[in-house]
């Protein structure tokens, strides 16, 4: 083609182009968010019941953008939308709907409806399609599917959750290791019923198990008749079935994976994970770990009220509980602060600052627990850094309190007591920052969970118990 024709073709497409660029500027921000005004305008014509409206405005979406629409949209306009969009409602929408929104729509739709969708998506996204319905529901869906997809998704659901097994895909290709890269081009255009998107082919011997893997650039790029045992790579990333998401995640970040094979107990394979797949799971593991230590539950705005609530009282109950402990130190010390109301007035402060040092601790330490940069063989080097980290802080902040405290009460004794106080509250809240989730990570319970309880109750509690306890044995109040 010559010159004047691809400019000729350049200056066809650029009113295209420039048309298009500016249809999306007015439906997304500057930080690609749908836009408020975009988004009343769908809300309007569902109210008005324009489904012709509703389609014109839809269609030019991209299906996670569609997928995003359904999530800014209050629940009984969902369901509109479906109706007024049913053939834009592919399974990539499907796919990447928030989990409860996924779930609430499903709900509505019959067992052939959420079936016919399910077949278009691979396997991982058709069982997180099907997986949260009750067992009643699953059973009539399942029913309704083809017998190779009902087998495939009943198989990945014998898996536990959030294992590699139940994430897996099935949809992979596989060859025997006697083919040559000729052999293989030609299989691949030959067959039509092979899936069409793939970054590697996974090379097995004679009982299905993975020996190798060649990555399409390699064929592409290697003659014919070389065989696929002398151009594919021998060592790679074998994934078992029950290996947990975390886990999986790590693998793939540690060894820059696009995509590994997962093999069951015998070792045979069995499926695969992409790195498509794994984005979303850190991504869902980072927030997880975050929401886990404040006890907000899922921390999903789409999760029901009710399910949220449940989810967090438990957490605000066992505090209430744990906060007895604090009060009762108060308690024992009630004739101390009758005779100097100052310190009623400060001890808060040094809970609150032990408090806030806990939970710096507390955050580095299970963020360093779930990425594997911290295990048994070097736990002690990690407390050996926050106590050195914890004594400079506190020598930090119990200089200035101390100076402050001894000025504003007229009293150089009160400021030495808030001061050594506080200095004792923040090594131990170092301390308790790092041991508790070790202690908990040693007991095989996920240190995200209920660390933030026990290192809250100790910091309020040695708090107290430093300051007052100090004012009492130093004869301050007399």
């Amino acid at each position: 083609m010559s010159a004047e024709e691809l400019e000729e073709l350049d200056r066809a497409a650029a009113p295209k182009e420039t048309g298009a660029a500016e249809e999306k500027r007015e439906q997304f921000d500057e930080e690609n968010r749908l836009k408020a005004d975009f988004v009343r305008s769908v809300s309007e014509a569902l109210e008005d019941g324009d489904e012709a409206q509703v389609y014109e405005l839809v269609e030019p979406l991209h299906p996670a953008d569609i997928a995003d629409l359904f999530e800014l949209l209050e629940r009984p306009e969902r369901a509109k939308l479906a109706a007024a969009i049913t053939d834009l409602m592919s399974g990539e929408v499907i796919a990447e709907l928030n989990d409860y929104v996924r779930e609430s729509m499903v709900e509505e739709l019959a067992p052939g409806a959420v079936a016919e969708i399910a077949e278009q998506l691979d396997t991982d996204d058709a069982v997180q399609l099907i997986e949260d319905l009750d067992a009643a529901d699953q059973a009539a869906v399942l029913a309704e599917m083809d017998p190779e997809d009902r087998a495939a998704i009943e198989s990945a659901l014998s898996y536990p959750e959030e294992t590699a097994g139940r994430l897996m895909q099935r949809e992979l290709i596989a060859v025997p290791e006697h083919m040559s890269v000729g052999d293989l081009i030609d299989y691949l255009r030959e067959r039509d019923d092979l899936t069409t998107e793939f970054w590697e082919v996974f090379i097995v011997d004679h009982t299905h198990k993975p020996v190798g893997t060649c990555q399409l650039s390699w064929i592409l790029r290697t003659p014919r008749h070389i065989a696929l045992t002398d151009v594919m790579k021998r060592d790679q990333t074998l994934i078992p079935v029950s290996m947990d998401q975390e886990e999986v995640a790590l693998l793939f970040q540690k060894y820059a994976l696009i995509s590994a094979a997962v093999v069951d107990e015998s070792g045979r394979l069995v499926g695969q994970l992409t790195v498509d797949d794994i984005v979303h799971i850190i991504q869902e593991e980072a927030g997880e770990d975050v929401l886990l230590l404040s006890g907000a539950g899922e921390g999903d705005i789409n999760e029901p009220i009710r399910e949220a609530y449940a989810a967090r009282v438990r957490w605000l109950i066992t505090n209430l509980l744990t906060a007895t402990l604090a009060s009762s130190i108060i308690a024992a010390f009630e004739g101390t602060i009758e005779k100097m109301v100052a310190l009623a007035t400060l001890m808060p402060i040094v809970a609150g600052i032990g408090g806030n040092a806990g939970t710096q601790t507390l955050a580095v330490t299970v963020r360093a627990l779930a990425t594997n940069q911290l295990t048994a063989s070097n736990a002690w080097r990690a407390v050996r850094r926050e106590l050195g980290i914890a004594l400079l802080n506190g020598s930090t902040v119990a200089v200035v309190i101390g100076i402050v405290v001894s000025l504003l009460f007229h009293n150089p004794a009160l400021g030495a007591v808030i001061a050594a106080a506080m200095l004792t509250n923040i090594v131990i809240a170092g301390l308790a920052g790092v041991f508790v989730p070790l202690t908990l990570e040693r007991l095989k319970v996920d240190p995200a969970i209920s660390s933030s309880i026990f290192v809250t109750m100790t910091t309020d509690s040695m708090g107290f118990l430093a300051f007052l306890g100090l004012a009492t044995v130093t004869g301050l109040v007399g």
